[in-house]
């Protein structure tokens, strides 16, 4: 049970409160590199509770500035592109990608000079197919040196989606390794040669166990949770028999993406961004550690549940997330389908926009969850004091590498020491050759 007051702290994130505040001092995505491809490249985008307009211009840079013109506050997505940069069609002004305004036409030549109206305008970064911006202030932090942002474009695939529910309850499905065994139970294994691209339904290295199997027999995991410099790292190991474990490495970096298994070669790293306090986008980077991603059936398999412009599913609430009871019955565990993005879906729509944590009662595995929260307080109280910004998680590279976050997924020695998986993923990174 939490109270209601910690519970809105968690959970607001709107211009002026902790969360938000604490949030916008780390790179945050912000769309996807193929919303602005086209003829015209400008999106709206609303983060944090704030409107804005995303665009780039003929030039190629990107800007992402207040949605209402400062002049007479309409809406700028309706915008004439231009070379240099986006011009209000009321009256002609036009705001370059930092928001300088460099033309007002339809005043006289003496009122019509450069300048900047204070609106908002943030910095932007494109990197494999996402767009970070960075909506604090000050000079922003490097980018975080996690693989899925080291590796060459060609290995990794970016996709998002639209949840109606706070951020708070996206984060805690991915750093809770006991849903796994019920949420994505499927009652029959498949073929793992079909899996790619689907996490959960492939094979667990030289013995190819399937993922399904050990999940659905073995329910109930042990679960140690590390505090990193950048997070959370939760391993996870289900033991099968005397000389068999099935160990999990999964990662929450700070403070709202995860870093999780997919396969044995491949992971997500996965941002969920608020919209505002009651819904939110995830953004994900999926990363191939050996061959270049197969891009057009990823994306083709992610559509088949995601309708443009904006992403949102065409599952949810409104049809009850695709629920059969006749699948229920012979299939999977919730009826709504073989994609796990649908139960996860479920799982943090179907409380509501908000979950009321004065209800709750969290258990053994919920560890992960508890230790996050805990850090979130905390974190806050850090960011709130612009001289302690240094103590800040934050992934960076070390001994003049970047490595990681280490991941892994594999069937083990039953009690083998953290050394024996992280040398597998080390193994896995290196191999890659990038």
């Amino acid at each position: 049970m939490l109270e209601d007051e910690i519970n809105r702290k968690l959970t607001e994130t709107d211009q002026g409160t902790g969360c938000g505040g604490l949030m916008r001092l780390y790179w945050q995505p912000v769309a996807l590199t193929d919303e602005l491809s086209g003829n015209r490249p400008v999106v709206p985008v609303r983060i944090f509770g704030e409107d804005l307009v995303l665009f780039r211009n003929g030039s190629g840079e990107i800007g992402l500035i207040d949605r209402h013109c400062p002049h007479r506050q309409v809406d700028l997505c309706y915008g004439r592109l231009e070379e240099n940069g986006l011009r209000c069609p009321f009256h002609g002004w036009l705001f370059a990608p930092d928001g300088t305004c460099l033309d007002q036409p339809g005043e006289l030549p003496e009122n019509n000079r450069i300048r900047h109206f204070g609106q908002a305008n943030y910095p932007c970064v494109e990197r494999n197919g996402m767009i970070f911006a960075y909506l604090g202030p000050g000079d922003p932090p490097p980018l975080p040196a996690v693989d899925c942002l080291q590796a060459p474009d060609s290995h990794v695939f970016a996709f998002k989606g639209f949840l109606e529910c706070n951020y708070l309850q996206a984060v805690e499905v991915g750093i809770d390794p006991a849903h796994a065994s019920f949420l994505h139970r499927y009652l029959k294994d498949e073929d793992t040669d079909d899996s790619y691209g689907r996490q959960f339904r492939s094979g667990t290295g030289d013995e190819d166990i399937p993922v399904t199997w050990i999940m659905r027999n073995f329910p109930a995991p042990t679960i140690d949770v590390k505090r990193t410099d950048f997070g959370l790292q939760i391993e996870a190991r289900r033991h099968l028999d005397d000389a068999r474990d099935h160990v999990r490495v999964t990662n929450l970096l700070f403070p709202n993406a995860i870093v999780i298994p997919m396969s044995s070669s491949m992971a997500i790293t996965q941002w969920h961004v608020p919209v505002d306090d009651h819904n939110c986008y995830w953004y994900a980077h999926f990363t191939s550690y050996d061959a270049p991603v197969d891009k057009p059936l990823m994306r083709e398999q992610r559509m088949e549940l995601y309708m443009l412009p904006d992403y949102k599913p065409r599952l949810g609430r409104f049809n009850n997330w695709g629920y059969d009871p006749a699948e229920q019955e012979s299939e999977t565990y919730t009826g709504m389908g073989m994609d796990i993005n649908v139960h996860d879906q479920w799982a943090v729509e179907s409380p509501g926009p908000v979950t009321d944590r004065r209800k709750e009662h969290l258990a053994g595995t919920d560890v992960a969850i508890s230790r996050y929260r805990a850090m979130l307080l905390r974190t806050m109280e850090i960011a709130a004091d612009p001289d302690r910004h240094g103590e800040l998680p934050l992934y960076r590279v070390t001994d003049g590498r970047s490595l990681g976050p280490e991941w892994h997924d594999s069937v083990m020695t039953a009690d083998c020491p953290r050394e024996d998986w992280l040398a597998g993923y080390q193994e896995r990174r290196d191999r890659s050759g990038w």
